[in-house]
């Protein structure tokens, strides 16, 4: 009785985390300091009032190499119904991650946090600054889902139906 009470508990524990953390600010996203993959400075500022899936990785993060081929298959679906797909690297090098983002035909935009990538990641709702991280952002502005960890191909058709409502 002891074991499967504790065994509730583990299992509960980290919903009820996830359910404090405040819901992630897009302004933050929206105003943060990126590069394009010529290594000039950019921002999201031009998207706002989109649906977005924007989609944080490394060049390094297995899981997001396993992740990245399902975004790319998905993104005519989104493009279709309106929603943009974003991909920001982690790295300070714009010729890897354009060398990166070729091997995978990665034809969404792709830009860079160069400097204080996880710092970011922490203020947009991932305290872990883990990847792949994803934010959906409805045509309201607001963060409709939020996931750490590789998406499944279904869960990006999720995540487009999400944006796009």
């Amino acid at each position: 009785m002891k074991l499967r009470a504790f065994l509730a508990a583990l299992v509960l524990l980290p919903c009820c985390a996830l359910a404090q953390q405040p819901s992630p600010e897009p302004e933050v996203l929206l105003k943060a300091a990126l590069a394009d993959l010529a290594g000039q400075p950019a921002t999201l500022e031009r998207f706002h009032g989109q649906p977005l899936i924007v989609n944080f990785w490394a060049r390094w993060c297995g899981p997001c190499q396993t992740e990245i081929p399902d975004i790319v298959a998905e993104y005519p679906r989104a493009q279709k119904t309106g929603v943009q797909v974003i991909g920001i690297a982690l790295d300070n090098k714009p010729d890897a991650v354009r060398d990166f983002a070729k091997a995978y035909d990665i034809g969404y935009p792709v830009l860079l946090v160069k400097d204080g990538g996880p710092e970011l990641l922490k203020q947009l709702g991932n305290p872990q600054a883990g990847l792949p991280y994803t934010l959906v952002i409805g045509r309201d502005g607001k963060v409709v889902m939020q996931k750490l960890g590789a998406m499944s191909r279904a869960e990006v058709v999720a995540a487009i139906e999400a944006a796009g409502k």
